[in-house]
């Protein structure tokens, strides 16, 4: 398991991976080549990774990720250090605020 600022990486087994997201197209990478997991709203700065691989959408666009690394990755951000992670498949969640009667996501 991984943490960088607001986002949680939780590596997936392979048999865990619903089907639906080896066929599915990915999100499109920013202006950069990197697959972004979070922008920062205030910043600018992003929580990304680096390297080939793809990312899906579960559910609207702050809903829980997949993230395909087929070679392995580095998830990148201009305030944190470096984290390397290997081959294989993750769960990028954003970390989440409870508010009396909601929950917001958590801003950069």
């Amino acid at each position: 398991m991984y943490r960088q600022g607001d986002v949680l990486i939780v590596p997936v087994a392979e048999d865990a991976v619903p089907a639906r997201a080896e066929d599915a197209p990915g999100e499109p990478r920013d202006g950069r080549g990197r697959l972004v997991l979070a922008l920062g709203e205030v910043t600018g700065h992003a929580h990304a990774v680096t390297g080939p691989g793809r990312l899906f959408r579960d559910a609207g666009p702050s809903g829980p990720m997949l993230l395909h690394l087929p070679e392995g990755g580095r998830v990148v951000h201009e305030e944190h250090a470096p984290i390397p992670l290997p081959k294989g498949w993750y769960r990028a969640v954003r970390q989440r605020e409870y508010l009396p009667g909601a929950v917001r996501i958590v801003a950069d």
